[in-house]
């Protein structure tokens, strides 16, 4: 397929390989698809969508984990120029009432297991039942899709408040690919390995879609599964790969072991890459190119680390031939110079290159592109080689005795620490006498017991790596922390309970 703008959609990418017979995915659960048995499982998925009143324009939300049934019905929804509505299998009740309310949605696929979830959560859903003898639509049916018709909607994760409807055209899905193709030097003879949930964009559009766009094979876990990655990586001879989150800490967290030099890695893309983990992938798994990322639903992926570029704590630099991103003043919106904190802000180059909006909430998307940039709600700074840096979510930077912290880097301090393994800093009303806006408190989940001299030692430990006024002074050891369903913790719940009972003053000690 030629990576022109005008014909970038889902369609066009499914239907342009002239090999047939190459495989196209294969599943650690067993079985694989040629690129010709997915275009047929497609085309029979969209004849029962077709059969069961799907037409252009119309909203069908997909819930399933099975992977084989999550690719045929995206496909084909794409195919009969609909919308799919990717909701994320971990959501019930409230939240999941929101989400279909907010996208509308008039049909539902799902797995068996989540029929009685969906149709608690909504009277105006049709479920269509699946019918492996249906017949395929005719080819002469599939609908003539533009770059800019929305091809899905996902949702953010909604950490302060309701989670909101991205609505995303087909150009913005395919420039996730296009992005991984071009900055992961993505050929036909690699093989991708995806560990991450299709109902997100970095496992679907930005691994999944690459790799169809690109004919390289893809390899589809389920569900990631740390103790089995490095097997899996080895098996299937994967030469790519992305994390995500906390995936990276669980990868590097599992015991090491004479194989782990023996595979065919050579590019991993995480999302936070910390210092840690870049240094664990290149030394402990001998993988030489580590790109840290940056990226967001409705933004895409606008910054990109470099091949055979260390440059740990990054997040990367522009994609300038598809973005513009720059620091401004977060109040104002001003430029700012190279290394001073502000707002990380972005905006396309190509058109339909980015979300269209938020479905429903017309007054969130034009808080989110006030003065022409989308602001993203991320502190960040420029460095002077052009390498960005991100510092934490604006609302959860910490302010104290005059100076500003980063949580995210007082929570990477802790994390690097045997025996703990998860961490979330935040701040606390700070006391009058102490003459500061707040105090930093951090809550910690550990693989152990932790007593209150074991809680003064990380401390200690992890001040080594934070500046003096950064180490917190309360710590707590929760079982597990508040977390949306897509897995990012809830700081706001951990604001709200504030200094609890457990929580220990390490001023004290």
């Amino acid at each position: 397929m030629q990576a022109t703008p005008d014909n970038w959609t889902i369609t066009n990418i499914l239907f342009s390989s002239t090999d047939e017979h190459a495989t196209a995915i294969e599943f650690t659960d067993g079985g694989a698809w040629t690129i010709r048995q997915l275009r047929d499982a497609a085309l029979q998925s969209a004849g029962l969508l077709q059969a069961a009143g799907v037409t252009a324009g119309d909203r069908v939300v997909i819930m399933a984990d099975n992977p084989q049934r999550f690719c045929r019905y995206w496909l084909g929804i794409s195919i009969l120029g609909a919308t799919m509505v990717a909701i994320n299998t971990g959501l019930q009740g409230q939240v999941l009432s929101h989400q279909l309310q907010v996208s509308n949605a008039a049909y539902a696929i799902c797995d068996d297991k989540y029929a009685t979830v969906l149709s608690r959560a909504s009277n105006n859903l049709q479920l269509i039942t699946e019918d492996t003898t249906a017949d395929p639509l005719n080819t002469a049916e599939i609908y003539p899709v533009k770059p800019s018709d929305t091809a899905c909607i996902m949702f953010t994760s909604g950490t302060s408040g309701p989670s909101k409807g991205v609505e995303m055209p087909h150009a913005h899905c395919v420039l996730f690919a296009v992005g991984t193709i071009d900055n992961y030097k993505l050929k036909s003879t690699d093989c991708f390995y995806i560990c991450l949930p299709l109902f997100h964009a970095n496992g679907l559009f930005m691994q999944l879609l690459a790799c169809l766009m690109c004919r390289c094979r893809a390899v589809i876990r389920q569900k990631f599964s740390a103790t089995r990655w490095l097997e899996d990586i080895r098996h299937y001879r994967a030469t790519h790969t992305n994390t995500l989150g906390a995936v990276a800490a669980f990868i590097i967290a599992q015991p090491p072991t004479p194989q782990d030099n023996d595979h065919a890695l050579k590019v991993i893309g995480a999302a936070p890459l910390t210092t840690h983990a870049e240094q664990n992938f290149r030394q402990r798994f001998g993988i030489n190119n580590v790109l840290p990322l940056y990226g967001m639903t409705e933004v895409n992926i606008p910054l990109y680390g470099r091949m055979n570029e260390r440059a740990p704590g990054t997040c990367g630099r522009v994609y300038d031939k598809y973005f513009e991103v720059t620091i401004r003043d977060t109040n104002t919106d001003e430029a700012l110079e190279d290394e001073v904190i502000g707002e990380i802000m972005v905006r396309p180059r190509l058109p339909w290159g980015f979300m269209s909006g938020y479905t429903g909430m017309a007054d969130k998307t034009i808080d989110a592109w006030r003065n022409f940039w989308f602001h993203t709600g991320d502190a960040g700074y420029r460095k002077p080689n052009g390498q960005f840096v991100f510092v934490d979510r604006i609302k959860d930077c910490i302010r104290r005795r005059g100076e500003n912290i980063s949580s995210y880097e007082v929570e990477q301090a802790f994390l690097a620490l045997d025996g703990i393994t998860e961490a979330a800093a935040f701040a606390v009303p700070a006391d009058s006498q102490e003459g500061g806006e707040d105090e930093v408190m951090i809550a910690v989940q550990v693989s152990g017991n932790a007593c209150k001299a074991q809680l003064a030692s990380w401390c200690n430990q992890a001040a080594t790596d934070l500046a003096v006024f950064a180490v917190p002074r309360y710590v707590r050891v929760v079982k597990t922390l508040p977390k949306t369903p897509t897995g990012k913790i809830r700081k706001v719940i951990l604001r709200e309970e504030g200094i609890t009972q457990d929580t220990v003053d390490l001023s004290g000690l």
